[in-house]
C-alpha cells in the first residue's frame, strides 16, 4: 500500500502554558472529533492525558511529537502532526 493510501488524521496542538523552571508544558490537542488536554513534564519524558475517553489513539503520537518540538513549542502557538491513522 503506498503512502498516498494510508488512513491519516490531522492532530491540532495549542499550547496554554509553559514552565521552564518547573519543567513542563501544558496544551490542548484535538483530533477528528475527540478532545483532550495535556501535561508535558519534558524533564521527566512524563506525558499526562486527559480525558481517558480516546486517549490510547493520542498518547504515543502527541509523545513522539512534544520529544521532538518541545523547545520550539510556544504558549498561545497553534502546531499540527499528522496521525497515521484514521480518527
Amino acid at each position: 500500500m503506498s503512502s498516498n493510501h494510508l488512513p491519516k488524521t490531522t492532530a491540532y496542538v495549542r499550547i496554554t502554558q509553559q514552565s521552564w523552571q518547573q519543567g513542563q508544558m501544558e496544551g490542548e490537542v484535538r483530533a477528528a472529533e475527540y478532545q483532550w488536554r495535556f501535561k508535558w513534564y519534558f524533564r521527566q519524558g512524563q506525558l499526562s492525558v486527559q480525558p481517558s475517553l480516546g486517549r490510547a489513539l493520542i498518547y504515543e503520537p502527541l509523545g513522539r511529537f512534544l520529544e521532538r518540538s518541545d523547545y520550539q513549542l510556544e504558549p498561545g502557538g497553534d502546531y499540527e502532526f499528522t496521525l497515521r491513522s484514521q480518527l
